[in-house]
């Protein structure tokens, strides 16, 4: 008797930084597919708010107790390319409502027409809705509250890295 290959499925953003949405629509990601890559990537022409390896290891820190998930950075590629590298049947995409999924789906359209890889998508908790990134470092840059946005490890890291505000 064979045994199927695992369903892999690659959750790919910048994580920059990590997101308490992020940490859920991987999380959930692990209950669907026997393994989930997260999928950090970056362009090294372009600074970061975090350096990659933080990124990884602020991930890690959140969704490393989750058996059949790892994180790797990948740079300068396309993402249909990454998934063939890394075995990826499935492109996983967290939403938070429809402009995301305006976004989103054309590139899901163009990864499906250059590989025939399809994208999940999964909806995020509704009451993440408000919660990513750039959101996250635009309230904290101003001296906004951002507990409960962000593990209290990345947002000690972010107020440090924006002059201890």
């Amino acid at each position: 008797m064979t045994s199927a290959a695992p369903r892999r499925a690659l959750c790919p953003g910048s994580y920059d930084p990590v997101t308490v949405g992020h940490v859920d629509v991987v999380r959930r990601a692990a209950g669907l597919f026997d393994e989930v890559v997260v999928a950090v990537l970056h362009n090294p022409a372009k600074q970061g708010t975090f350096a990659v390896e933080e990124r990884i290891g602020f991930i890690e820190a959140q969704v490393g107790d989750l058996p059949g998930v790892r994180v790797e950075a990948f740079a300068d590629r396309l993402l249909v390319d990454v998934c063939t590298e890394v075995g990826a049947s499935a492109i996983l995409k967290g939403l938070r409502g429809g402009t995301d999924y305006d976004y989103e789906l054309p590139m899901a359209r163009m990864n499906a027409h250059l590989t025939g890889i399809e994208t999940v998508f999964l909806p995020g908790d509704p009451a993440l809705a408000h919660v990513s990134s750039s959101l996250v470092k635009e309230v904290a840059r101003f001296g906004g509250d951002i507990t409960g946005l962000v593990s209290d490890e990345v947002r000690d890291a972010l107020l440090e890295r924006q002059g201890g505000r």
